[in-house]
């Protein structure tokens, strides 16, 4: 099983024991804001939490999408994923339980999710793409180093409305210039 340990997580494979925590985390209305109604469907989730088991057999490993495991209480509290592309490219994406939100642990797991892929698969170009309004996601990115790269008007159509997306991204050579925090 795939492990990485910060100072308060662990990064860790998804496990079945992993689902109830992931649907529940899915339908948080503060989580639904930025989702569409189909893709907040607790069955959905329920597939997603099979799909990313399988995916940890995988070889060669294409993606990570890992759950994130409070050290303390052994808790699930969210998940971290890094999903690798072509030409050394790999997107990611992040989301946790509203209780564990605002105390750093988010910018914990991602970082330290990044640095592997940065320095373990040896990835060029990690990236990240929200909806504009999600400021929460965009003010991450920035502290993990990303800037914007591209602004969509109105690429995405759910909630009835059209929204606009971002893409932030940061460069293996940007993130080597960076002082590691003491995770």
């Amino acid at each position: 099983m795939f492990k990485l340990e910060t100072t308060h997580l662990i990064l860790r494979d998804m496990q079945p024991a992993d689902e109830a925590d992931f649907v529940a985390i899915s339908q948080e209305s503060k989580y639904q804001r930025f989702y569409s109604e189909s893709d907040c469907d607790p069955d959905k989730y329920r597939q997603l939490t099979r799909l990313f088991i399988e995916q940890a057999s995988e070889h060669p490993r294409t993606a990570y999408q890992l759950a994130i495991e409070n050290k303390a209480t052994g808790g699930f509290i969210g998940t971290v994923c890094l999903r690798l592309e072509a030409d050394s490219q790999a997107s990611m994406g992040c989301g946790m339980a509203r209780a564990y939100q605002g105390h750093g642990l988010i910018h914990e797991a991602t970082y330290a999710l990044m640095d592997f892929g940065f320095r373990e698969l040896d990835i060029h170009r990690i990236y990240a793409e929200t909806i504009s309004h999600n400021r929460a996601a965009i003010r991450l990115c920035n502290t993990l180093g990303m800037r914007q790269e591209g602004h969509f008007r109105e690429h995405r159509f759910f909630k009835d409305q059209w929204w606009d997306t971002v893409v932030l991204a940061v460069l293996k050579s940007e993130w080597q210039q960076r002082s590691s925090p003491a995770y």
